[in-house]
């Protein structure tokens, strides 16, 4: 029980605090009305389906091929960093790092260049938190609101496309200056069974096609479900169902919290003031799921709110929860540099939230 508190403290604070606020607002049918379904539907089906590739070595096996195409840390190091920030807009941040950490560690380590894990994974963290935010499943945050707002493709591109676009620049930028040290990476054989990545790759277009609004979102509860119990159960026991609950539980603290007259008029009084700013500030301290959730329901300027709670995933180790991994990662392999990892985490992500805050900002203006 300790050991699944320590790993999902996020959740915790969310059963907390959805719990408390159910003292000041009574349980009452409006509940029901709290829960983005689709949100929740899409996220299972996503989230299953990745598990099921990633147990066939998918994303290993091609991430894999790129690296070895490069001969030198630099351009291998940024492979790495380009695969994870691809992959977050396809499978989302958090299993974007669970897939392609692993694989930075064992380039690194092969190759005998171990004094570049720090860094590697910072910038695979980085990315996977701001690559994901060009597509509406690439992180969570960006799934709720995307439904929640009924926010069109054309427009979600259009608002998400210049921060991205200085993310990519800026992480670019800074793989550059790692020395062209030259490597070499060992061959391996990689098990993979080409019938059922064909079957995955389907239940996947299928996914994104639920998504995008092309299919109801309740036929993917009804066929990837029972597909996966019969190819792959494991997939199915690995989702992360705490991150499922997260929402659950968040859904339910925001909606009781924009029913309590006092916060919501507060509430909206800040938002009016700065979404932007105020999303990312609050993303600092809460995460940038649960402020997507809870500020929601406090502005109709979805725009700002979208891209304040991407760019604020950079900054602190709990803006994301997909920071929190990588934390884990690193830390298991490197345990007494817990305080060196955390110093260049800082320096880097701070960075990173300034520049894009303030270019936000004069983007706003313009």
């Amino acid at each position: 029980m300790l050991s699944f508190v320590r790993k999902n403290p996020v959740m915790i604070i969310a059963l907390l605090a959805a719990v408390i606020t159910s003292f000041f607002v009574p349980i009452d049918k409006e509940y029901l009305g709290y829960f983005d379904y689709k949100t929740l539907t899409c996220l299972f089906c996503v989230l299953a389906v990745v598990c099921a590739l990633k147990n066939e070595n998918f994303f290993f096996v091609m991430a894999r091929k790129i690296v070895q195409r490069f001969n030198n840390i630099r351009m291998s190091i940024l492979a790495l960093v380009y695969i994870t920030f691809i992959g977050s807009m396809l499978i989302a941040n958090d299993m974007a790092l669970l897939t392609f950490l692993p694989l930075g560690y064992l380039v690194l380590t092969a190759t005998g260049k171990e004094k570049y894990m720090a860094f590697t994974f910072i910038m695979q963290n980085i990315a996977a938190n701001l690559g994901g935010m060009l597509t509406p499943f690439g992180n969570p945050q960006n799934l709720y609101l995307y439904s929640a707002f009924d926010i069109s493709n054309t427009e979600f591109f259009s608002i998400m496309l210049p921060p991205f676009v200085v993310s990519v620049t800026l992480i670019t930028v800074c793989c550059l200056f790692v020395k062209p040290e030259p490597l070499r990476l060992k061959e391996e054989t990689v098990v993979m069974h080409k019938h059922k990545i064909v079957l995955y790759l389907a239940l996947f277009i299928l996914s994104i096609a639920i998504v995008f609004r092309g299919i109801p979102y309740w036929i993917g509860l009804i066929v990837i479900p029972p597909v996966l119990f019969f190819a792959d159960r494991k997939a199915l026991k690995m989702v992360d169902y705490p991150l499922l609950l997260t929402f659950v539980f968040f859904f339910v603290f925001a909606g009781n919290m924009a029913r309590i007259d006092v916060i919501r008029n507060f509430m909206s009084m800040l938002m009016e003031k700065g979404t932007l700013l105020f999303s990312v500030l609050s993303c600092q301290c809460i995460s940038n799921v649960p402020s997507a959730i809870l500020l929601s329901q406090f502005t109709e300027n979805y725009a700002d709110l979208l891209i304040g709670v991407n760019i604020g995933g950079v900054g602190t180790l709990i803006a994301s929860l997909a920071s929190l991994i990588t934390f884990r990662e690193y830390t298991k392999h490197n345990p007494g540099k817990t305080a060196y990892y955390v110093g260049m985490f800082s320096l880097f992500n701070f960075g990173f939230l300034i520049i894009l805050t303030v270019f936000m900002f004069v983007w706003c203006v313009i």
